[in-house]
């Protein structure tokens, strides 16, 4: 049996798995431009004592949708445009417990057409320079009648670019 074979269907998973490893690269806190502070809550934390992965993934949508409404003066049930994800990540460097500060810090990897890549950064206690978890996720934004991707208008993409890297 060919290795071609086997590897084949899974170039694609182990091409993501190689991008996604480069993001150690982002876990210095200069590359975020953009920032929330956050308390842990004891619910936070699993059974081994420290934060569960799934509040990751709650602090990079809190972020990313804080950012949106705050400064892009998006209105989640109003605007025509809608943004649905299309891909998540996150890679955990050390593990963050309560009770603790955290921050997050947010910047746009690469703004397109109709599509936003977002990158966050989690910092434990506030002071710390090297991300604990790096992580982020894919937008595209579609119109809310039709549910067809949509191309980001001038005004909404200015603002995103306030915090492009």
């Amino acid at each position: 049996m060919s290795v071609c074979r086997i590897v084949r269907p899974y170039y694609n998973l182990l091409k993501r798995e190689q991008s996604v490893s480069t993001l150690s690269s982002y876990r210095d806190r200069s590359f975020y431009k953009y920032f929330i502070d956050m308390q842990t809550r004891l619910r936070d934390n699993d059974y081994y004592g420290h934060v569960n992965n799934v509040v990751y993934g709650e602090w990079i949508d809190t972020i990313v949708n804080k950012y949106l409404i705050d400064k892009c003066s998006l209105q989640p049930l109003k605007s025509p445009l809608i943004g649905y994800v299309v891909s998540s990540h996150c890679e955990y460097y050390s593990p963050v417990s309560y009770p603790s500060t955290i921050s997050l810090g947010l910047f746009i990897k690469k703004l397109g057409k109709s599509s936003v890549d977002y990158q966050v950064g989690i910092f434990e206690n506030n002071q710390s320079l090297k991300a604990s978890a790096v992580g982020g996720f894919t937008h595209v934004f579609v119109d809310r009648t039709t549910q067809r991707p949509h191309p980001i208008d001038q005004e909404f993409r200015n603002k995103l670019s306030l915090i492009l890297n």
